[in-house]
């Protein structure tokens, strides 16, 4: 029987909160250390000039909105989790980026912004997290102005059927015990296979941010399909920001 995956809001808060000071360390292994590229490749998919306003959704420690601000005037990380933000928070002033970025509670799928305040937006590992990713899309699109991008690093299953068999039972049986050794927490990463199981990838989550009413939709397969990025664009066009681009 399929493990039941409890997405409330008081939930996700609170597993992050437990295993947020490892969650980093935990990330870079599992990974391989190839989180920190797929992060750039994120980044570069946005084709930022510099001058532009990024909203990074589930940002939790911020690692994805500090590899954005070299590339943008501003960005603004907003997640669940007060105590992933509080290490994020850390993080910033670490890389005196504290003038670049904001970090802020709230729920994405009630964004605490504006209608288009936003020239870009950006989610990593976060977004089959939300229990509705349809309206996280829907508030991430409104709060773009017309014309701005999205950019999604998301998990998912190699589409070579040998490998995808080993990575299943990899995520099943392997990274649970490595988790619960590292993070001393039973249900966090019994949590992400099974979520991750659960969760659509490739053009079918594809065709969920198509509902959410982005357009030019284009899954990227990354690692085999173990990962896939994700990039979208809201309808309509604005002036972009003036300024030099960022190389």
């Amino acid at each position: 029987m399929a493990r039941v995956v409890d997405k409330s809001p008081a939930a996700i808060a609170g597993m992050f909160d437990a295993i947020a000071g490892r969650y980093d360390a935990l990330n870079h292994l599992l990974s391989a250390g190839l989180d920190h590229g797929w992060r750039r490749r994120a980044v570069r998919a946005l084709s930022l000039s510099g001058q532009e306003r990024v909203l990074d959704v589930c940002t939790g420690t911020a690692d994805l909105a500090i590899a954005t601000a070299a590339r943008a005037r501003q960005v603004v990380g907003l997640d669940f989790s007060g105590e992933m933000l509080r290490l994020g928070l850390e993080k910033v002033r670490a890389a005196s980026l504290s003038a670049r970025i904001v970090l802020t509670r709230g729920d994405a799928m009630r964004l605490p912004f504006p209608d288009a305040s936003f020239d870009a937006a950006t989610i990593a590992f976060g977004i089959r997290n939300v229990l509705d990713p349809v309206a996280a899309g829907a508030e991430i699109r409104r709060v773009l102005r017309p014309g701005g991008r999205l950019a999604i690093l998301e998990f998912g299953s190699p589409t070579m059927p040998g490998l995808r068999q080993a990575y299943g039972w990899y995520f099943r049986h392997v990274l649970p015990r490595i988790g619960r050794l590292v993070s001393r927490h039973h249900d966090a990463y019994a949590y992400l296979p099974a979520s991750v199981q659960q969760f659509p990838s490739g053009p079918a989550f594809g065709a969920l941010l198509g509902q959410a009413g982005f357009t030019d939709v284009a899954p990227h397969a990354l690692a085999a399909g173990a990962v896939w990025l994700y990039v979208a664009r809201k309808g309509g066009s604005h002036a972009p920001p003036t300024g030099t681009p960022v190389q």
